[in-house]
């Protein structure tokens, strides 16, 4: 090695020492944030507009909640199936197609009042959405470089988080002030919008960036330490969603907070989730195994002093603020662990990441909906969620081990 290499690599390795902060990341990164905070709008906007939905339709609230119900079960098989058919084509024009094909979704369900038909084109939305959500996480990563990819996924990630803060209120406005289907016009026009930066802003891909092989692509899903964030994936999400799902019931019954304040209280956890998400992957880079130890810690012992909380409804306020701040905020670093796990699997593994998160918000769910049976009742959402977060420090200290032990190659 010359000397010329070696002072490039001291210097290459200082700059990661002194922090990702203060590499400034590419405008593409955040029309990625701007794709997710579209999806995860369209997936959580309905919970808002049910009764709109189901007295339109004249169905049932149960009815109308399975729209909600289909797009998950689209999130979980969507991403690694349209991972494995697109991985020889682009990752721009994958990102180009699933926002086209988002966008057709939304104008079908804003023209018809078959509800199969609606059914159809929720389940094809969320198979769009799951491509769109693996590809980005790559793509993101390499536009950052490998200094500051934890913080480019925690941007992209945070457009999520910023959907239940903005995008489902402004979509509930929209449905009050035009109708429901105006919600999803809205969200098609804003998805053509969306299209045409990600064509403009997106770089074509390098012939070497591209996958060449099946065999390639799942070889790289023997790391063991890709299946290890992936495992908390799902209990992370799993255990946060669990207490969430119920949160207003919680909020009003067991805390006694006024039906009336749900809402801000509601507001607080979405900012308190957006704030959280950006400040973990800005810390992400230097501190992985920080960032996915103490925030499951953290958050294992705001659920569990949420279980214990009754009649003391300034105090249940802040646990659900604090809760939002802590719960999901190592989301992106976990997906960034999950990608650069993965070697040349790295589209594949970000889709797994997808559905991963996807299958823990219908686990943690299931099992919050059987506790309220239990002589626990709302009491029991908490404590489930409190007992699967736990678990979660489970994979992510071996992750830090392994990383103390052996770090990882970039």
């Amino acid at each position: 090695m010359t000397i010329d290499s070696i002072e490039a690599v001291r210097a290459s390795e200082s700059a990661a020492a002194t922090g990702s902060s203060r590499t400034r990341l590419p405008l593409v990164v955040y029309v990625l944030a701007l794709g997710t905070f579209l999806m995860l709008t369209t997936e959580f906007v309905v919970a808002g507009i049910l009764p709109e939905v189901a007295e339109d339709l004249q169905i049932s609230l149960a009815q109308a909640g399975s729209l909600i119900t289909v797009f998950a079960a689209g999130m979980i098989v969507g991403a690694p199936v349209m991972a494995l058919l697109t991985m020889r084509m682009s990752k721009r024009l994958t990102l180009i197609t699933a926002m086209l094909i988002f966008a057709a979704g939304h104008v079908a369900v804003a023209l018809s009042s078959d509800f199969a038909i609606l059914l159809g084109a929720r389940f094809v939305t969320a198979v769009a959405t799951g491509a769109f959500w693996a590809v980005s996480a790559v793509v993101a990563t390499r536009a950052a470089g490998a200094s500051a990819g934890a913080r480019a996924l925690g941007v992209v990630t945070a457009g999520g988080a910023l959907a239940t803060v903005l995008g489902v209120p402004i979509g509930a406005f929209i449905a009050q002030a035009g109708g429901w289907r105006s919600t999803f016009w809205f969200l098609a026009v804003a998805a053509i919008i969306a299209t045409v930066l990600v064509a403009r802003l997106v770089p074509a891909d390098h012939p070497a960036q591209t996958p060449t092989s099946l065999r390639r692509e799942l070889g790289g899903l023997r790391s063991g330490r890709l299946w290890l964030a992936l495992l908390a994936c799902v209990t992370t999400t799993g255990g946060v969603l669990a207490a969430y799902s119920y949160i207003a019931p919680i909020l009003t019954d067991q805390g006694g907070v006024d039906a009336g304040f749900v809402p801000l209280v509601l507001t607080g956890f979405g900012i308190g989730s957006f704030i959280g998400t950006v400040l973990g992957g800005r810390y992400g880079d230097r501190h992985p195994g920080l960032i996915t130890v103490l925030t499951p810690a953290v958050t294992t012992a705001i659920l569990a002093a949420l279980s214990v909380t009754t009649g003391a409804p300034l105090l249940m306020i802040g646990l659900v603020v604090l809760l939002g701040l802590f719960g999901l905020s190592a989301n992106g670093v976990l997906i960034h662990l999950v990608v650069g796990s993965a070697g040349p699997a790295a589209t594949l593994a970000s889709a797994l990441a997808v559905s991963a998160f996807n299958a823990g918000t219908a686990i943690g769910t299931a099992i919050a909906g059987a506790a309220l049976s239990t002589p626990l009742g709302l009491h029991g959402p908490s404590i489930f969620g409190a007992c699967i977060v736990a678990l979660t420090l489970i994979p992510t200290v071996v992750l830090a081990v392994l990383r103390h032990r052996s770090p990882e190659r970039v």
